[in-house]
């Protein structure tokens, strides 16, 4: 009997004693905390308890995003989740974001197909995570989508607009002004909003949705550097901001840049005309061969010098790692036109999704 008791007080202590180093490494490395940990810096580790979802159980996901719907194979590239370096980032618990972070707010992505991408992601994880909660999801010609859960008085918007800054006129005289925003009045309904901009700026010929660009009040021009261009039309996103914005109300983040995997000499030293296509596993480690986006500097630098408090998404070094996580042929155009710019579902978008939960409820937002 004695040593019986000896035995289970043994057992007693040492699991009272993993409790403790459970609970101390999760203080020191769990929480996340802005000053001593950047969660945007780290690498992409295999999970198996990963995806976040399966596509099969989001029923309004769109096409050219559900990879697996469109054939793809291979489950590798669903299995990675993000390490920052020095901390873990909270596993995305949706009906906390539901109950705690929105209840009774109203979240808006505003930017291009890429925002629309990230949308899709978080309504695909919120749903998974409340299945039986009744939601609405309305799409309108005008380029708002809304999806709804009157359980929670919240809903997470979609805003389509690829440049922020406006396009006027008809062809062949559609002007892009740098320096004018006029359909923003819906912006300042939203609690938060989620800006991105970029992808189109590069678009040339049929693709490209304007015909001339106009900086101040008499300089018209054919075209311009893009990267200019880009950063002049940023700017007047920010000063818009600045004039509009009351940060006690609302709570403004910048997704980042989004980069494509459309030439392999970017991530490997042997080059090539390769792609994305038939890439299946990321790049290995922290670094990227093609270095920091230029349109990401551009962004950064520009919300540093804002008055009213904006939050950068830095998604562009860990997308940059991602090489296997586009459509490619598996999306809308296939063989004939491989998608290395958008995001298969699930995938890279639920992890944006997962860092702004962690910024908007574990950094205090709200």
């Amino acid at each position: 009997m004695m040593r019986g008791a000896v035995s289970t007080g043994l057992v007693t202590v040492m699991v009272m004693i993993l409790v403790v180093l459970n609970q101390t490494e999760s203080a020191i490395v769990k929480k996340p905390h802005r000053k001593s940990c950047n969660i945007y810096i780290g690498n992409w580790v295999y999970d198996q308890s990963y995806p976040l979802y399966d596509s099969k159980t989001c029923p309004f996901i769109e096409k050219q995003f559900n990879c697996k719907s469109n054939g793809r194979l291979d489950s590798e590239y669903l299995k990675y989740r993000w390490q920052p370096s020095g901390c873990n980032l909270p596993r995305f618990n949706g009906l906390d974001f539901l109950g705690r972070v929105m209840r009774g707010k109203k979240l808006m992505f505003v930017g291009d197909s890429l925002s629309l991408n990230q949308w899709q992601s978080l309504t695909c994880l919120l749903h998974n995570a409340a299945p039986n909660v009744k939601f609405t999801l309305t799409r309108s010609p005008s380029g708002l989508s809304v999806f709804s859960f009157p359980a929670y008085n919240s809903s997470i918007m979609f805003s389509r607009n690829a440049f922020l800054v406006d396009i006027v006129g008809a062809p062949p005289n559609r002007v892009m002004k740098l320096d004018s925003i006029s359909s923003s009045s819906l912006w300042k309904t939203a609690d938060v909003l989620v800006f991105n901009s970029w992808h189109w700026w590069l678009h040339t010929g049929r693709k490209q949705p304007w015909d001339k660009i106009q900086f101040g009040r008499n300089e018209t021009v054919k075209d311009m550097d893009r990267l200019v261009a880009y950063e002049k039309a940023m700017g007047t996103w920010a000063k818009w901001i600045d004039q509009n914005i009351d940060p006690s109300k609302t709570k403004v983040f910048f997704q980042g840049v989004s980069p494509d995997h459309g030439r392999a000499n970017e991530w490997s030293k042997q080059g090539g005309k390769g792609s994305c296509i038939g890439e299946t596993k990321p790049v290995i480690g922290s670094k990227y061969r093609a270095g920091p986006h230029r349109a990401e500097m551009v962004v950064a630098k520009l919300i540093k010098m804002m008055k009213k408090p904006a939050r950068l998404m830095d998604v562009t070094l860990m997308s940059q790692l991602r090489k296997d996580g586009h459509p490619s042929v598996y999306g809308l155009g296939g063989h004939k036109a491989p998608d290395c710019s958008h995001w298969c579902l699930a995938g890279v978008p639920d992890t944006w999704n997962q860092l702004l939960y962690t910024e908007l409820f574990h950094y205090g937002f709200f």
